[in-house]
């Protein structure tokens, strides 16, 4: 991200409360950037799939939209009033991760913030089907917005794989560390790096490699890998200019750890890459990452390598 002058949020018609709306006009206020508000809606008895469409049918789904247009603007009119910029677009598409993606690629949104769904029981936040097509899909950064209230100096969390594991491009890593910089000093915050390895997977890989001999006690062959990561992740952080007390290499499983240290630096936001296994094969997300998002206490930020394109076909769609 080298610049911030557009945001799209997206709205939630079924629910009174909006955080990723106040995230995005936070956002927007410290930074100066543009808002959108954004709802897309979609009813398959007034689609006319079902039937042959109708000038009622046309009617009704034109009243539907201005009834959220209208919505919007009310919802826009105490953030204008606080200084911020604010469109409002009301769109009828589906499905809802298809909508978001036409209208962010449409707009030339650089960031799309989005609420992740609260589980009160549990007391976390739990991604939807629709947060993890985003993450496939969308080729802007998207901004995943929890329950919570962040602090003045807000703390980002680059969560970096610098050894390039998954076959991930060491140029996500620049951006992801680049994207923490940028947000940072637009809000008054910090950044801290953030990598892990598995010690059992690196004796593993150690002990099936050629060049080690398989004699060599495991606890020597840890101390290697950890020398390894330290290096090349001690490259990378020295090149952005993290502080040493702001780099936290950590031995340990990335589903386990990550939340620990984001509870412990009180973080407001994590950013993370979407996995790639190459350009020509799509992103996916494994079991590990699923499990180290959902029980993040903090918002995340995805971003994609930057030849990233979306599967997502650019049509058309009605909007008010």
């Amino acid at each position: 991200m080298q610049k911030l002058s557009k945001i799209l949020a997206v709205i939630d018609p079924t629910v009174r409360e909006q955080p990723g709306m106040h995230r995005a006009a936070w956002l927007a206020k410290k930074t100066g950037a543009e808002l959108e508000l954004l709802v897309c809606y979609y009813n398959e008895y007034l689609s006319g799939d079902r039937l042959f469409d109708s000038p009622s049918l046309e009617k009704a789904r034109s009243e539907v939209i201005g009834s959220h247009s209208k919505h919007l603007e009310e919802m826009a009119e105490p953030l204008r009033a606080d200084g911020v910029v604010v469109t409002t677009s009301a769109v009828w598409d589906h499905p809802l991760y298809e909508g978001v993606v036409r209208r962010a690629v449409e707009t030339g949104a650089d960031v799309v913030v989005k609420d992740t769904h609260h589980h009160s029981a549990i007391s976390r936040a739990l991604l939807t089907n629709t947060d993890w097509n985003l993450i496939r899909t969308c080729p802007t950064p998207l901004w995943l917005v929890k329950p919570t209230k962040l602090p003045e100096e807000p703390i980002f969390i680059a969560a970096i794989d610098p050894m390039n594991e998954h076959d991930k491009p060491a140029a996500l890593d620049d951006e992801i560390l680049h994207t923490s910089k940028f947000l940072a000093a637009g809000v008054g915050g910090y950044v801290h790096a953030f990598h892990s390895y598995d010690p059992r997977i690196a004796v593993a890989t150690a002990t099936a490699n050629a060049y080690i001999p398989v004699s060599l006690p495991f606890d020597e062959i840890e101390q290697q890998m950890h020398e390894d990561h330290q290096k090349r992740f001690q490259e990378i952080t020295t090149f952005h200019g993290i502080e040493d007390d702001k780099a936290h290499l950590i031995a340990g499983l990335t589903h386990e750890e990550l939340p620990i240290i984001a509870n412990t630096l009180e973080a407001a936001v994590v950013v993370m890459g979407a996995v790639s296994r190459n350009r020509w094969k799509r992103l996916f997300i494994g079991a590990t990452a699923e499990r180290t998002l959902e029980h993040l206490p903090c918002d995340l930020l995805i971003i994609k390598p930057d030849w990233f394109q979306t599967p997502v076909e650019q049509d058309t769609h009605e909007a008010a």
